[in-house]
């Protein structure tokens, strides 16, 4: 009886030690969690956490923008042609100073040119949906550089985080772990995922951007033609 106590107790005793050296041996598994990703990315990380904030800035505040240029009110030109065809030209002027888009400051350079010849109207009507554009394309060049730079500076820290690999590997000697490369490969490649998802977004973005500013556009050519001719309608 007392032989099968001890060898319960022995084989308890050895179950526990058994457990403990696998509790020790077996690594345990680190969550990824953007923030560790992050630090893990090195110094790279910085001015690709940086391009992305310009990048989210620059869209959302140009998106803005645009959209308060794409407003039209509703019976602008009619109001417009009214007032000149019944000589109400400082009507006409009060009405493009209260409306604030880029249509109403372009028609109102034109007003203000009624009396010269119809090629300085135009000329002036040009001119001044030129500055309009240029307004609303105003940092999307920055943006268009983020798309660029990201990527090339995600693989600029894959580059370094080799190098740092095989550096360690180098020093390491005869005691090379594989666990030195792998993990150096892995830090490496933080960088290469962040720099192409920023450059994707501000890719994307650029891309919205510019097809919205093409759609004020042609909104702008549209309202320039009605309005030259309306200037060769006949008064009624």
């Amino acid at each position: 009886m007392i032989n099968v106590l001890l060898l319960q107790v022995q084989t308890g005793v050895q179950a526990e030690l058994a457990d403990t050296l696998l509790d020790t041996t077996m690594p345990s598994h680190e969550t990824l969690t953007v923030w560790s990703l992050a630090l893990k990315g090195g110094l790279v990380m910085i001015p690709l956490v940086i391009l992305s904030i310009v990048a989210i800035y620059i869209f959302i505040e140009r998106y803005l923008a645009i959209s308060r240029a794409s407003r039209e009110e509703t019976n602008f030109m009619n109001n417009i042609r009214d007032f000149i065809h019944n000589g109400r030209i400082d009507s006409a002027k009060s009405l493009c100073r209260n409306n604030q888009s880029p249509i109403a400051r372009m028609i109102a350079k034109g007003i203000v040119r009624i009396g010269r010849p119809l090629s300085d109207i135009n000329a002036a009507i040009e001119n001044v949906g030129k500055l309009e554009v240029s307004q609303l394309e105003k940092n999307i060049a920055v943006l268009a550089t983020v798309a660029g730079a990201a990527p090339m500076l995600g693989f600029l820290g894959t580059v370094i985080g080799m190098v740092r690999a095989f550096y360690n590997m180098s020093m390491a000697g005869n005691n090379i772990d594989i666990s030195l490369l792998a993990g150096g490969i892995y830090e490496a490649m933080i960088t290469t995922i962040t720099g192409l998802t920023v450059g994707i977004i501000a890719y994307i973005c650029y891309n919205v951007l510019v097809a919205r500013i093409e759609k004020v556009v042609f909104m702008l050519e549209a309202r320039a033609t009605e309005f030259m001719d309306l200037l060769h309608e006949p008064a009624s």
